[in-house]
């Protein structure tokens, strides 16, 4: 693959809005830059083509050289048409351009579209093409347009002068039906010195076939524009359908998660809401076990307390006083002696005592055991209620000392 910079100089003089090329000679010259510079560009990546005008305001160049195929294809809306070219300028901004390019290794070479006449003589369109020989600088002359006899004179006699090993070369192209791009497939302008590769020459390989299948049904040899655009369009479209379709996904996993966390939050809640009632249950039937026992030693704890203040009140009281003291003991044995004959009392009733056994299951109230038992213990009654009297002391008579 050559490695070359490449300048394209556009002829956008008054001429240009002849009809005679279709649609237009200058829409017909921007269909054939836009073909060459997708060419030049894709043959290899490092090849760098420029764009400039030879007409209207000036000699100016609109896009240094560049391998941006967009900025390229971008220059080439809104030119003014008007004036008149001016070739032999055009040639020599074009090779400062090349002589200023980054990479020094490129070689150089030179797209000229003229379709209006040539002004210029031949003697010095000789000069300029010797000039540009002695600088390694490369000539493409594309002729349309005007059939001038003198024109193709002048430009065969400016390719003759700057060629060198037949590295430079022209083309006319005559009016007609056919588009000025499908002329310049087939020849050595489009397809390079070493005959075409990539990009140019499969371009070439169908327009010759006539073969179709191009993406998107328009062919980039014809109309590299709207192919550029229906590509970028359709690259857009699928990166915009990627992100909706990203942020679908991204949308679903987050409510199955949401979801998800919300179904085991309620089977957590419902499989420990027993246990914790249950607990609350177990938990008060403890604090009511442990609130009846309180009260329970409580109340012990205060009936003792208050028999055992008792008990070391009278205990004070009797070491104070010895009769006192005589007067509580005789008490308690009061107490105890009434407790043995209620008892005694109770056992001396035999009818309460009979129906008492009767009542009782297995016991016969005639065995004689049994009479000799309830005997026994009416004697024991009688022997203490006569001990009880004896040991009772006469109370003294009133008067009486």
């Amino acid at each position: 693959m050559v490695l070359e910079s490449t300048m394209i100089c556009i002829d956008n003089s008054e001429w240009m809005r002849n009809g005679d090329y279709s649609p237009s000679r200058f829409q017909a010259q921007a269909d054939a830059v836009n073909l060459i510079c997708g060419a030049k560009t894709q043959s290899n990546p490092e090849n760098t083509v420029g764009v400039m005008t030879m007409a209207g305001k000036g000699v100016r160049v609109l896009v240094t050289p560049t391998s941006d195929l967009g900025k390229i294809l971008a220059c080439m809306h809104g030119l003014e048409v008007g004036a008149e070219a001016n070739l032999a300028a055009a040639i020599q901004v074009a090779q400062l351009a090349l002589k200023h390019r980054q990479n020094k290794r490129q070689q150089q070479r030179i797209i000229v579209f003229i379709g209006s006449p040539v002004t210029y003589d031949k003697k010095v369109l000789e000069t300029i093409g010797k000039k540009l020989k002695k600088n390694n600088v490369a000539l493409d002359v594309v002729d349309f347009g005007e059939t001038d006899d003198e024109k193709p004179e002048k430009l065969e006699a400016l390719i003759a002068a700057v060629n060198s090993s037949d590295s430079s070369h022209i083309v006319h192209v005559p009016p007609g039906d056919h588009a000025l791009s499908d002329v310049l497939i087939s020849t050595p302008i489009f397809t390079g010195e070493e005959g075409g590769s990539g990009f140019a020459a499969s371009a070439a390989a169908a327009a010759a076939t006539g073969a179709t299948g191009y993406d998107f049904g328009v062919d980039p040899n014809v109309d590299p524009e709207l192919a550029l655009a229906l590509r970028l369009s359709m690259e857009e479209e699928r990166a915009r359908q990627e992100a909706i379709a990203k942020k679908a996904a991204e949308d679903n996993k987050d409510q199955a998660s949401s979801s998800t966390d919300a179904i085991m939050a309620e089977a957590e809640l419902t499989l420990n809401a027993p246990a914790d009632v249950d607990a609350d249950l177990l938990k008060d039937d403890d604090d009511a076990q442990l609130l009846q026992q309180a009260l329970a030693m409580s109340m012990d704890e205060g009936a003792s307390g208050a028999a055992a203040v008792a008990d070391a009140a009278m205990a004070e009281a009797a070491a104070d006083d010895q009769d006192l003291a005589l007067a509580l003991q005789m008490s308690v044995q009061d107490a105890e002696a009434a407790g043995q004959s209620d008892m005694s009392k109770v056992f001396e009733d035999r009818s309460f005592v009979t129906s008492i056994l009767n009542s009782l299951p297995g016991v016969d109230p005639n065995d004689p055991s049994v009479k000799d038992l309830l005997a026994s213990l009416h004697g024991q009654g009688e022997q203490e209620e006569k001990k009880d009297t004896e040991d009772k002391p006469d109370k003294p008579e009133d008067g009486k000392n």
